[in-house]
């Protein structure tokens, strides 16, 4: 009894719903009704124009329907606009109650989440990853490390680098001090002759030269 007298959880569900589509339709009869209503206003008005200088009695009468369906229009405007706003109303608190709807049944899903957690089992966990995130770098650090086989002392390797650079260091003195030596003028090998002995030498071979030329000449 009590249900049907004021509506069991599917009628209060179902409610707003209904409501809102019964204003909406009720806005649109109203609306389409002061359209009627305002061609209504113009019609009148035109005849009251039309007759104002004619037949005054006509222009009265459409003068006088005129204002009466201009009242109707207003009170169906009124109406229209206490609907819509009574309409914006009913529509943001069904917003409302949806949206509550929706978080708290978000609520309760985190809810059920968490309650699978206990902060002991977490740092457990948390501690137990730690340990194997640190054993697989021990294991790669182990598998890294190079064999006995191919075990070379990096001192020793220190020590060879650093002699074969001190020799590279003494062959290149030497081959700036050989390039050096080499460029150095050599001593004179040819016997410097004396200056009368070059000359006395030149005018024999003059004497000579003149000689064949005058052989040939049959001088």
């Amino acid at each position: 009894m009590w249900n049907y007298l004021f509506g069991g959880p599917k009628q209060k569900k179902e409610l707003p719903k209904k409501a809102i589509v019964e204003l909406r339709e009720h806005i649109l009869t109203l609306t389409k009704k002061a359209a009627y209503l305002e061609s209504q206003v113009k019609e009148q008005d035109a005849v009251a124009r039309k007759n104002v200088s004619t037949n005054k009695n006509v222009a009265r009468l459409a003068l006088k329907k005129k204002k009466k369906l201009e009242g109707d229009l207003l009170k169906i405007g009124n109406q229209i606009e206490s609907l819509e706003t009574q309409l914006n109303a009913i529509e943001s608190a069904n917003l409302n109650l949806e949206t509550m709807k929706a978080m708290k049944q978000g609520a309760k899903a985190i809810k059920q989440i968490h309650s699978d957690f206990d902060i002991d089992k977490v740092d457990e966990t948390m501690d137990d990853i730690r340990e194997q995130v640190e054993a697989s770098e021990e294991i790669s650090e182990a598998i890294s490390r190079p064999l006995a086989t191919d075990y070379v002392d990096e001192d020793e390797l220190d020590e060879e680098l650093a002699a074969l650079q001190e020799e590279e260091v003494e062959s290149n003195l030497n081959v700036s001090d050989s390039h050096v030596i080499n460029k150095m003028p050599s001593a004179p090998t040819k016997k410097v002759e004396a200056p009368q002995q070059a000359a006395a030498e030149d005018e024999d071979e003059d004497e000579r030269a003149l000689r064949e030329l005058q052989a040939e000449m049959g001088m």
